[in-house]
Protein backbone atom coordinates (compact mmCIF):
# COMPACT_ATOMS: atom_id res chain seq x y z
CA UNK A 1 0.00 0.00 0.00
CA UNK A 2 2.89 2.38 0.76
CA UNK A 3 4.32 1.67 -2.67
CA UNK A 4 1.03 2.49 -4.40
CA UNK A 5 0.66 5.64 -2.32
CA UNK A 6 4.00 6.92 -3.59
CA UNK A 7 2.95 6.62 -7.22
CA UNK A 8 1.49 9.47 -9.20
CA UNK A 9 -1.99 9.17 -10.70
CA UNK A 10 -0.57 8.49 -14.15
CA UNK A 11 1.76 5.82 -12.76
CA UNK A 12 -1.09 4.08 -10.95
CA UNK A 13 -3.17 4.06 -14.13
CA UNK A 14 -0.23 2.62 -16.05
CA UNK A 15 0.21 -0.08 -13.41
CA UNK A 16 -3.47 -0.97 -13.51
CA UNK A 17 -3.29 -1.28 -17.29
CA UNK A 18 -0.28 -3.61 -17.19
CA UNK A 19 -2.03 -6.85 -18.16
CA UNK A 20 0.73 -9.37 -17.25
CA UNK A 21 0.50 -8.19 -13.64
CA UNK A 22 -3.25 -8.79 -13.29
CA UNK A 23 -3.92 -11.64 -15.71
CA UNK A 24 -4.33 -15.18 -14.50
CA UNK A 25 -1.72 -17.56 -15.83
CA UNK A 26 -4.21 -19.28 -18.14
CA UNK A 27 -5.07 -15.94 -19.79
CA UNK A 28 -1.50 -15.48 -20.99
CA UNK A 29 -0.12 -17.00 -24.22
CA UNK A 30 1.27 -20.49 -23.65
CA UNK A 31 4.94 -21.27 -24.32
CA UNK A 32 6.05 -23.16 -27.40
CA UNK A 33 5.89 -22.85 -31.16
CA UNK A 34 2.14 -23.18 -31.49
CA UNK A 35 0.31 -21.79 -34.50
CA UNK A 36 -3.20 -21.90 -33.01
CA UNK A 37 -4.03 -21.07 -29.40
CA UNK A 38 -7.51 -22.27 -28.46
CA UNK A 39 -9.11 -21.04 -25.24
CA UNK A 40 -12.04 -23.38 -24.67
CA UNK A 41 -13.75 -22.25 -21.46
CA UNK A 42 -17.05 -21.47 -19.76
CA UNK A 43 -18.86 -18.15 -19.81
CA UNK A 44 -17.32 -15.43 -17.67
CA UNK A 45 -13.88 -17.07 -17.77
CA UNK A 46 -12.26 -13.93 -19.20
CA UNK A 47 -11.81 -15.12 -22.78
CA UNK A 48 -12.66 -11.79 -24.40
CA UNK A 49 -10.24 -9.85 -22.20
CA UNK A 50 -7.50 -12.39 -22.94
CA UNK A 51 -8.12 -12.04 -26.67
CA UNK A 52 -8.19 -8.25 -26.60
CA UNK A 53 -4.98 -8.03 -24.56
CA UNK A 54 -3.23 -10.49 -26.90
CA UNK A 55 -4.17 -8.36 -29.91
CA UNK A 56 -3.14 -5.20 -28.09
CA UNK A 57 0.31 -6.63 -27.35
CA UNK A 58 0.80 -7.68 -30.98
CA UNK A 59 -0.28 -4.29 -32.33
CA UNK A 60 2.04 -2.38 -29.98
CA UNK A 61 5.06 -4.63 -30.62
CA UNK A 62 4.67 -5.24 -34.36
CA UNK A 63 4.16 -2.18 -36.52
CA UNK A 64 3.59 -4.34 -39.61
CA UNK A 65 0.91 -6.53 -38.05
CA UNK A 66 -2.24 -7.13 -40.09
CA UNK A 67 -4.77 -8.71 -37.75
CA UNK A 68 -8.09 -10.34 -38.63
CA UNK A 69 -10.91 -10.04 -36.07
CA UNK A 70 -13.48 -12.68 -36.93
CA UNK A 71 -16.83 -13.25 -35.22
CA UNK A 72 -20.15 -14.77 -36.17
CA UNK A 73 -21.12 -11.43 -37.72
CA UNK A 74 -19.48 -8.05 -38.19
CA UNK A 75 -21.98 -6.66 -35.69
CA UNK A 76 -20.80 -9.11 -33.01
CA UNK A 77 -17.17 -8.38 -33.84
CA UNK A 78 -17.81 -4.69 -33.27
CA UNK A 79 -20.02 -4.97 -30.17
CA UNK A 80 -17.92 -7.59 -28.36
CA UNK A 81 -14.36 -7.63 -29.69
CA UNK A 82 -13.95 -3.89 -30.31
CA UNK A 83 -16.46 -1.85 -28.31
CA UNK A 84 -17.37 -4.34 -25.58
CA UNK A 85 -16.51 -3.69 -21.93
CA UNK A 86 -13.65 -6.21 -22.24
CA UNK A 87 -12.94 -5.37 -25.87
CA UNK A 88 -10.03 -3.69 -27.58
CA UNK A 89 -10.99 -0.05 -27.02
CA UNK A 90 -11.56 -0.63 -23.30
CA UNK A 91 -8.14 -2.26 -22.92
CA UNK A 92 -6.21 0.77 -24.16
CA UNK A 93 -5.30 4.09 -22.60
CA UNK A 94 -6.28 7.29 -24.38
CA UNK A 95 -2.77 7.82 -25.67
CA UNK A 96 -2.31 4.39 -27.28
CA UNK A 97 -5.93 3.61 -28.23
CA UNK A 98 -6.43 2.63 -31.87
CA UNK A 99 -8.64 4.65 -34.19
CA UNK A 100 -11.77 2.70 -35.07
CA UNK A 101 -13.37 3.37 -38.46
CA UNK A 102 -16.67 1.43 -38.45
CA UNK A 103 -17.45 2.13 -42.11
CA UNK A 104 -14.14 0.52 -43.11
CA UNK A 105 -14.33 -2.19 -40.41
CA UNK A 106 -10.79 -1.17 -39.48
CA UNK A 107 -8.72 -0.33 -36.40
CA UNK A 108 -5.42 1.54 -36.77
CA UNK A 109 -2.84 1.77 -33.97
CA UNK A 110 -0.29 4.56 -33.50
CA UNK A 111 2.41 1.96 -34.18
CA UNK A 112 1.10 1.40 -37.71
CA UNK A 113 -0.51 -1.98 -37.04
CA UNK A 114 -4.03 -2.55 -38.36
CA UNK A 115 -6.92 -4.91 -37.71
CA UNK A 116 -9.94 -5.63 -39.90
CA UNK A 117 -13.33 -7.00 -38.83
CA UNK A 118 -14.82 -9.99 -40.65
CA UNK A 119 -17.99 -12.05 -40.51
CA UNK A 120 -17.63 -15.83 -40.43
CA UNK A 121 -21.01 -15.90 -42.16
CA UNK A 122 -19.31 -14.45 -45.27
CA UNK A 123 -16.43 -16.89 -45.90
CA UNK A 124 -15.57 -15.37 -49.27
CA UNK A 125 -14.60 -12.09 -47.58
CA UNK A 126 -11.61 -13.95 -46.10
CA UNK A 127 -10.47 -15.47 -49.38
CA UNK A 128 -8.30 -12.62 -50.66
CA UNK A 129 -6.85 -10.69 -47.68
CA UNK A 130 -3.55 -11.69 -46.06
CA UNK A 131 -2.89 -11.46 -42.32
CA UNK A 132 -0.12 -11.99 -39.82
CA UNK A 133 -2.40 -12.72 -36.87
CA UNK A 134 -6.07 -13.42 -36.18
CA UNK A 135 -8.39 -13.45 -33.22
CA UNK A 136 -11.51 -15.56 -33.78
CA UNK A 137 -14.22 -15.15 -31.16
CA UNK A 138 -16.85 -17.77 -30.22
CA UNK A 139 -15.98 -20.08 -33.11
CA UNK A 140 -18.48 -22.66 -31.84
CA UNK A 141 -21.24 -20.11 -32.55
CA UNK A 142 -20.26 -19.57 -36.18
CA UNK A 143 -22.96 -20.41 -38.71
CA UNK A 144 -22.57 -24.06 -39.73
CA UNK A 145 -25.20 -23.95 -42.48
CA UNK A 146 -23.71 -25.00 -45.84
CA UNK A 147 -20.37 -25.49 -44.01
CA UNK A 148 -19.89 -21.72 -43.75
CA UNK A 149 -17.92 -22.00 -40.49
CA UNK A 150 -15.37 -24.43 -41.93
CA UNK A 151 -15.06 -22.41 -45.13
CA UNK A 152 -14.40 -19.23 -43.15
CA UNK A 153 -11.81 -21.00 -40.99
CA UNK A 154 -10.06 -22.54 -44.00
CA UNK A 155 -10.00 -19.26 -45.95
CA UNK A 156 -8.58 -17.46 -42.92
CA UNK A 157 -5.79 -20.01 -42.51
CA UNK A 158 -4.89 -19.97 -46.20
CA UNK A 159 -4.46 -16.19 -45.98
CA UNK A 160 -2.39 -16.29 -42.79
CA UNK A 161 0.97 -15.85 -44.50
CA UNK A 162 2.39 -12.49 -43.44
CA UNK A 163 5.31 -12.17 -41.05
CA UNK A 164 7.70 -14.77 -39.72
CA UNK A 165 5.30 -16.50 -37.33
CA UNK A 166 1.59 -16.14 -38.19
CA UNK A 167 -0.67 -17.09 -35.30
CA UNK A 168 -4.37 -17.44 -34.46
CA UNK A 169 -6.13 -17.12 -31.12
CA UNK A 170 -9.59 -18.72 -30.99
CA UNK A 171 -11.76 -18.06 -27.93
CA UNK A 172 -14.99 -19.95 -27.39
CA UNK A 173 -17.42 -21.73 -25.13
CA UNK A 174 -17.40 -25.30 -26.45
CA UNK A 175 -20.04 -26.98 -28.56
CA UNK A 176 -19.75 -30.19 -30.58
CA UNK A 177 -19.52 -28.52 -33.97
CA UNK A 178 -17.18 -29.59 -36.81
CA UNK A 179 -14.69 -26.77 -36.29
CA UNK A 180 -14.25 -27.70 -32.60
CA UNK A 181 -13.97 -31.38 -33.38
CA UNK A 182 -11.21 -30.65 -35.88
CA UNK A 183 -9.21 -28.46 -33.52
CA UNK A 184 -9.52 -30.83 -30.57
CA UNK A 185 -9.31 -34.04 -32.53
CA UNK A 186 -5.56 -34.58 -32.11
CA UNK A 187 -4.24 -33.61 -28.64
CA UNK A 188 -0.66 -34.29 -29.77
CA UNK A 189 -0.71 -31.75 -32.62
CA UNK A 190 2.20 -29.37 -31.84
CA UNK A 191 0.61 -26.58 -33.88
CA UNK A 192 -2.39 -26.32 -31.54
CA UNK A 193 -2.22 -25.27 -27.90
CA UNK A 194 -5.53 -25.92 -26.11
CA UNK A 195 -6.37 -24.27 -22.83
CA UNK A 196 -9.43 -25.43 -20.88
CA UNK A 197 -11.17 -23.47 -18.14
CA UNK A 198 -14.44 -22.85 -16.34
CA UNK A 199 -16.55 -19.93 -15.20
CA UNK A 200 -15.44 -20.62 -11.63
CA UNK A 201 -11.78 -19.95 -12.49
CA UNK A 202 -12.75 -16.28 -12.59
CA UNK A 203 -15.16 -16.41 -9.65
CA UNK A 204 -13.41 -13.67 -7.67
CA UNK A 205 -14.11 -11.19 -10.48
CA UNK A 206 -17.76 -12.19 -10.91
CA UNK A 207 -20.78 -11.25 -8.74
CA UNK A 208 -21.11 -13.90 -6.05
CA UNK A 209 -24.89 -13.94 -6.47
CA UNK A 210 -24.35 -14.90 -10.11
CA UNK A 211 -21.93 -17.69 -9.24
CA UNK A 212 -24.25 -19.13 -6.60
CA UNK A 213 -27.26 -18.89 -8.91
CA UNK A 214 -25.43 -20.70 -11.72
CA UNK A 215 -24.31 -23.47 -9.39
CA UNK A 216 -27.79 -23.86 -7.94
CA UNK A 217 -29.66 -23.74 -11.24
CA UNK A 218 -27.36 -25.70 -13.52
CA UNK A 219 -25.01 -27.65 -11.28
CA UNK A 220 -23.98 -30.83 -13.07
CA UNK A 221 -26.55 -30.58 -15.85
CA UNK A 222 -25.35 -31.04 -19.41
CA UNK A 223 -25.95 -27.35 -20.09
CA UNK A 224 -23.91 -26.37 -17.03
CA UNK A 225 -21.07 -28.71 -17.96
CA UNK A 226 -20.88 -27.06 -21.36
CA UNK A 227 -21.58 -23.39 -20.65
CA UNK A 228 -19.99 -23.09 -17.19
CA UNK A 229 -17.41 -25.87 -16.89
CA UNK A 230 -16.29 -25.46 -20.50
CA UNK A 231 -16.64 -29.16 -21.20
CA UNK A 232 -16.95 -30.31 -24.81
CA UNK A 233 -19.84 -32.74 -24.60
CA UNK A 234 -19.29 -35.81 -26.71
CA UNK A 235 -21.92 -37.92 -28.39
CA UNK A 236 -23.25 -41.08 -26.81
CA UNK A 237 -22.30 -44.02 -29.00
CA UNK A 238 -25.41 -45.54 -30.53
CA UNK A 239 -27.66 -42.50 -30.01
CA UNK A 240 -30.17 -41.65 -32.73
CA UNK A 241 -29.18 -37.98 -32.66
CA UNK A 242 -25.67 -36.55 -32.42
CA UNK A 243 -24.75 -33.00 -31.49
CA UNK A 244 -22.98 -32.46 -34.81
CA UNK A 245 -26.16 -33.58 -36.62
CA UNK A 246 -28.22 -31.04 -34.71
CA UNK A 247 -25.68 -28.29 -35.32
CA UNK A 248 -25.86 -28.94 -39.06
CA UNK A 249 -29.63 -28.47 -38.84
CA UNK A 250 -29.56 -25.20 -36.88
CA UNK A 251 -30.63 -21.82 -38.25
CA UNK A 252 -30.58 -18.57 -36.23
CA UNK A 253 -33.98 -17.41 -37.48
CA UNK A 254 -36.50 -17.99 -40.24
CA UNK A 255 -38.65 -15.59 -42.20
CA UNK A 256 -40.41 -18.38 -44.07
CA UNK A 257 -44.16 -18.76 -43.75
CA UNK A 258 -45.44 -21.98 -42.27
CA UNK A 259 -48.44 -23.67 -43.80
CA UNK A 260 -49.00 -25.56 -40.54
CA UNK A 261 -47.91 -25.09 -36.93
CA UNK A 262 -48.62 -27.63 -34.22
CA UNK A 263 -48.04 -27.73 -30.49
CA UNK A 264 -47.18 -31.22 -29.25
CA UNK A 265 -47.68 -32.20 -25.61
CA UNK A 266 -46.27 -35.09 -23.62
CA UNK A 267 -48.26 -34.78 -20.36
CA UNK A 268 -46.50 -35.73 -17.11
CA UNK A 269 -47.53 -38.84 -15.25
CA UNK A 270 -47.60 -36.81 -12.04
CA UNK A 271 -46.93 -33.29 -10.75
CA UNK A 272 -44.14 -34.47 -8.45
CA UNK A 273 -41.21 -33.53 -10.62
CA UNK A 274 -41.98 -34.98 -14.05
CA UNK A 275 -41.69 -32.55 -16.93
CA UNK A 276 -44.51 -31.72 -19.28
CA UNK A 277 -43.02 -31.73 -22.76
CA UNK A 278 -44.39 -28.87 -24.89
CA UNK A 279 -42.76 -28.33 -28.28
CA UNK A 280 -43.82 -26.07 -31.17
CA UNK A 281 -42.99 -27.03 -34.76
CA UNK A 282 -44.05 -25.82 -38.18
CA UNK A 283 -43.71 -26.87 -41.80
CA UNK A 284 -43.28 -24.72 -44.90
CA UNK A 285 -44.94 -25.13 -48.27
CA UNK A 286 -41.69 -26.68 -49.52
CA UNK A 287 -41.86 -29.40 -46.87
CA UNK A 288 -39.12 -28.06 -44.55
CA UNK A 289 -39.87 -28.53 -40.86
CA UNK A 290 -38.79 -26.03 -38.21
CA UNK A 291 -38.62 -26.61 -34.47
CA UNK A 292 -39.75 -23.21 -33.22
CA UNK A 293 -39.99 -23.37 -29.43
CA UNK A 294 -39.52 -25.60 -26.40
CA UNK A 295 -41.99 -24.45 -23.74
CA UNK A 296 -41.65 -27.53 -21.52
CA UNK A 297 -41.64 -27.15 -17.73
CA UNK A 298 -41.53 -29.31 -14.62
CA UNK A 299 -43.71 -29.92 -11.57
CA UNK A 300 -46.86 -29.00 -13.43
CA UNK A 301 -50.36 -29.84 -12.30
CA UNK A 302 -52.87 -30.69 -15.06
CA UNK A 303 -54.38 -27.22 -14.81
CA UNK A 304 -50.96 -25.54 -15.05
CA UNK A 305 -49.69 -27.40 -18.09
CA UNK A 306 -53.03 -27.08 -19.83
CA UNK A 307 -53.00 -23.30 -19.36
CA UNK A 308 -49.42 -23.23 -20.64
CA UNK A 309 -50.39 -25.18 -23.76
CA UNK A 310 -53.31 -22.83 -24.39
CA UNK A 311 -51.02 -19.77 -24.07
CA UNK A 312 -48.41 -21.29 -26.39
CA UNK A 313 -51.08 -22.05 -28.99
CA UNK A 314 -52.23 -18.44 -28.86
CA UNK A 315 -48.68 -17.09 -29.16
CA UNK A 316 -47.80 -19.22 -32.18
CA UNK A 317 -51.26 -19.23 -33.79
CA UNK A 318 -51.09 -23.01 -33.89
CA UNK A 319 -53.42 -25.07 -36.07
CA UNK A 320 -53.60 -28.09 -33.79
CA UNK A 321 -52.58 -29.60 -30.47
CA UNK A 322 -51.12 -33.09 -30.62
CA UNK A 323 -51.23 -34.72 -27.18
CA UNK A 324 -50.09 -38.14 -26.05
CA UNK A 325 -53.01 -39.79 -24.29
CA UNK A 326 -51.37 -42.91 -22.85
CA UNK A 327 -51.33 -41.48 -19.33
CA UNK A 328 -54.79 -39.98 -19.23
CA UNK A 329 -56.91 -40.96 -22.21
CA UNK A 330 -59.81 -38.60 -22.80
CA UNK A 331 -58.93 -36.73 -19.60
CA UNK A 332 -56.10 -35.02 -21.50
CA UNK A 333 -58.55 -33.47 -23.94
CA UNK A 334 -60.89 -32.52 -21.10
CA UNK A 335 -58.13 -30.73 -19.19
CA UNK A 336 -57.11 -28.80 -22.31
CA UNK A 337 -60.70 -27.80 -23.02
CA UNK A 338 -61.13 -26.65 -19.42
CA UNK A 339 -58.10 -24.38 -19.93
CA UNK A 340 -59.89 -22.69 -22.83
CA UNK A 341 -57.75 -24.30 -25.51
CA UNK A 342 -59.64 -23.48 -28.73
CA UNK A 343 -57.43 -25.42 -31.14
CA UNK A 344 -58.41 -28.82 -32.56
CA UNK A 345 -56.94 -31.55 -30.36
CA UNK A 346 -55.53 -34.78 -31.73
CA UNK A 347 -54.89 -37.52 -29.18
CA UNK A 348 -52.12 -39.97 -30.07
CA UNK A 349 -51.32 -43.28 -28.40
CA UNK A 350 -47.83 -44.74 -28.12
CA UNK A 351 -48.17 -48.27 -29.46
CA UNK A 352 -44.41 -48.58 -30.02
CA UNK A 353 -41.39 -47.81 -27.85
CA UNK A 354 -39.79 -44.36 -27.74
CA UNK A 355 -36.85 -45.40 -29.90
CA UNK A 356 -39.04 -46.96 -32.59
CA UNK A 357 -41.14 -43.78 -32.77
CA UNK A 358 -38.04 -41.59 -32.83
CA UNK A 359 -36.08 -43.41 -35.55
CA UNK A 360 -38.02 -42.04 -38.58
CA UNK A 361 -37.87 -38.54 -37.08
CA UNK A 362 -34.10 -38.82 -36.62
CA UNK A 363 -33.91 -39.82 -40.29
CA UNK A 364 -35.56 -36.51 -41.20
CA UNK A 365 -32.67 -34.72 -39.47
CA UNK A 366 -30.10 -36.80 -41.37
CA UNK A 367 -31.63 -35.77 -44.69
CA UNK A 368 -31.76 -32.09 -43.72
CA UNK A 369 -35.55 -31.85 -43.64
CA UNK A 370 -35.68 -30.45 -40.08
CA UNK A 371 -34.06 -27.29 -38.70
CA UNK A 372 -33.91 -25.89 -35.17
CA UNK A 373 -34.67 -22.17 -35.14
CA UNK A 374 -32.31 -21.17 -32.35
CA UNK A 375 -30.97 -23.32 -29.52
CA UNK A 376 -32.95 -25.62 -27.25
CA UNK A 377 -30.28 -26.99 -24.93
CA UNK A 378 -32.41 -29.19 -22.67
CA UNK A 379 -34.41 -30.59 -25.56
CA UNK A 380 -31.24 -31.33 -27.53
CA UNK A 381 -29.62 -33.03 -24.54
CA UNK A 382 -32.58 -35.40 -24.40
CA UNK A 383 -32.50 -36.10 -28.13
CA UNK A 384 -28.83 -37.06 -27.88
CA UNK A 385 -29.67 -39.58 -25.14
CA UNK A 386 -32.21 -41.66 -27.08
CA UNK A 387 -30.49 -44.89 -28.08
CA UNK A 388 -31.15 -46.91 -31.19
CA UNK A 389 -31.64 -50.03 -29.09
CA UNK A 390 -34.53 -48.56 -27.15
CA UNK A 391 -32.87 -47.28 -23.96
CA UNK A 392 -32.49 -43.69 -22.79
CA UNK A 393 -29.15 -42.39 -21.51
CA UNK A 394 -29.80 -38.66 -21.36
CA UNK A 395 -30.59 -36.28 -18.49
CA UNK A 396 -33.67 -36.84 -16.35
CA UNK A 397 -35.81 -39.90 -15.88
CA UNK A 398 -37.59 -39.64 -19.21
CA UNK A 399 -37.13 -37.66 -22.47
CA UNK A 400 -40.42 -35.77 -22.15
CA UNK A 401 -39.28 -32.86 -24.31
CA UNK A 402 -37.92 -35.19 -26.97
CA UNK A 403 -41.16 -37.20 -26.95
CA UNK A 404 -43.13 -34.03 -27.63
CA UNK A 405 -40.81 -33.15 -30.51
CA UNK A 406 -41.25 -36.62 -32.00
CA UNK A 407 -45.05 -36.28 -31.86
CA UNK A 408 -44.92 -32.81 -33.47
CA UNK A 409 -42.68 -33.84 -36.37
CA UNK A 410 -44.55 -37.10 -36.87
CA UNK A 411 -47.76 -35.12 -37.27
CA UNK A 412 -46.20 -32.61 -39.68
CA UNK A 413 -43.88 -34.80 -41.73
CA UNK A 414 -44.84 -38.45 -41.37
CA UNK A 415 -48.62 -38.45 -41.14
CA UNK A 416 -50.94 -39.40 -43.94
CA UNK A 417 -50.90 -36.72 -46.57
CA UNK A 418 -52.96 -36.39 -49.70
CA UNK A 419 -51.07 -37.24 -52.85
CA UNK A 420 -51.68 -35.36 -56.10
CA UNK A 421 -53.53 -37.30 -58.79
CA UNK A 422 -54.72 -36.67 -62.36
CA UNK A 423 -58.45 -36.49 -62.59
CA UNK A 424 -60.23 -38.07 -65.57
CA UNK A 425 -62.67 -35.84 -67.37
Amino acid sequence: MDFLGELSGAERERLQAYWPLWARREQMPPPGEWRIWLICAGRGFGKTRAGAEWVRHIAEENEEAHIALVARSVGEARSVMVEGESGLLACHDEEDRPIFEPSLRRLSWPSGAQATLYSAGEPESLRGPQHSHAWCDEIAKWDNASERAMMAWDNLQLGLRLGERPRILATTTPRAVPIMQRLMGDPSDPDIAVLRGSTYDNAENLPQDFVRAMQRQYGQTALGRQELDGELLTDVEGALWTRSMIERCRVPATLEDHVRIVVAVDPPASARGDECGIVVAGVTAEGQAHVLDDASFARASPEQWARKVSAVCETWKADRVVAEANQGGDMVASVLRAADCQMPIKLVHASRGKSARAEPVAALYETGRVAHVGQFAKLEDQLCGIMAGGSYEGPGRSPDRADALVWALTELMLGRQAKPAVRQI
